[in-house]
């Protein structure tokens, strides 16, 4: 179904392109795709369809049109699972490295979602639609570890709650660049899209959420520290933006990190280690909890040496 946004430009938005103001206002809306709803005259500024081009205005009221995806058939696919906990309501699944979580533009198969429907055929929930059946949160394609997918919309419903309250455990490892200064901290600061980069997140003060994120010392090893991270909030990129921001990013992230990459590691070093819920049907508390992966301990074996 198509839904259609209101908003009225403020003065932090004036004198910038219209393909630029309406990419502001949406956390998964990219420049390119903003330019395609203009195009298609899904954008209007006071009630008249303009051009990318066009600077908004202060107080320009615009309505944004985003039509309903187009149907895609995600085919189920025989791709092995590492489930560590399993019933008739939900299962908690330990993601490798590399893999997508669910189909998007470039990864149409291959991904988690098109395991999940082989293994669970039609008992996942449908809340997040056609493309992302079960998921509840995610983790990104180069981060390893753990999931909880929901097999039926009370079980997603309850657990999507308790990640709203803050009171679903989600534990991470992962090496960071630099030597912290205290073996414990919070970092608290808000997150939103970044600036200039579009498929990058940052911590600034415009259009942004609240986020926290605890952090500890496991061990120090010359020019890295080895960290445990929960999250007390799940925003896009969380962990590698926050170790960014204070000046110590996950190593091997190309994203946020030295343009000099530590390829080896195929991407970040951050492992999803642990999750704690209440479960939705009988209240008992579920926790589980995943090894550090094999491109973790031989990286950590590496700065040992």
């Amino acid at each position: 179904m198509s839904k259609t946004f209101l908003f009225t430009a403020d003065e932090a938005r004036a004198g910038n392109r219209l393909d630029v103001v309406v990419a502001s206002f949406f956390s998964d809306v990219t420049r390119s795709r903003a330019q395609q709803l203009i195009s298609a005259g899904d954008v209007s500024v006071n009630g008249k369809v303009q051009t990318k081009n066009y600077k908004v205005k202060a107080g320009d009221r615009l309505s944004i049109n985003t039509p309903a995806p187009k149907p895609v058939e995600t085919e189920p696919e025989d791709i092995p699972l590492d489930i560590r906990y399993e019933d008739e309501d939900l299962l908690v699944v330990n993601k490798p490295k590399g893999m997508v979580v669910h189909p998007a533009a470039g990864h149409e198969s291959g991904t988690l979602v098109n395991a999940l429907l082989f293994h669970c055929g039609k008992s996942l929930s449908g809340i997040n639609g056609e493309l992302r059946p079960g998921i509840v949160h995610r983790i990104d394609k180069d981060t390893s570890g753990l999931l909880v997918v929901a097999k039926n919309d009370f079980a997603h419903n309850s657990l999507a709650r308790q990640i709203k309250a803050h009171s679903f455990t989600r534990e991470y490892e992962a090496v960071v660049y630099g030597n912290l200064k205290t073996d414990s901290g919070t970092i608290e600061a808000a997150i939103g899209r970044h600036p200039t980069h579009r498929k990058k997140q940052a911590v600034t003060d415009k259009h942004s959420r609240p986020a926290v994120t605890h952090y500890e010392v496991v061990a120090r090893y010359e020019g890295f520290t080895h960290v445990r991270l929960r999250l007390e909030t799940g925003r896009t990129h969380q962990i590698r933006v926050h170790m960014a921001h204070i000046g110590h990013p996950v190593a091997g992230d190309a994203v946020y990190g030295p343009k000099k990459v530590i390829s080896s590691l195929g991407g970040q070093c951050l492992h999803a280690r642990l999750l704690g819920f209440d479960h939705p049907r009988s209240g008992r508390y579920v926790e589980v909890e995943s090894e550090l992966p094999e491109y973790f301990t031989a990286f950590l074996k590496k700065l040992k040496q």
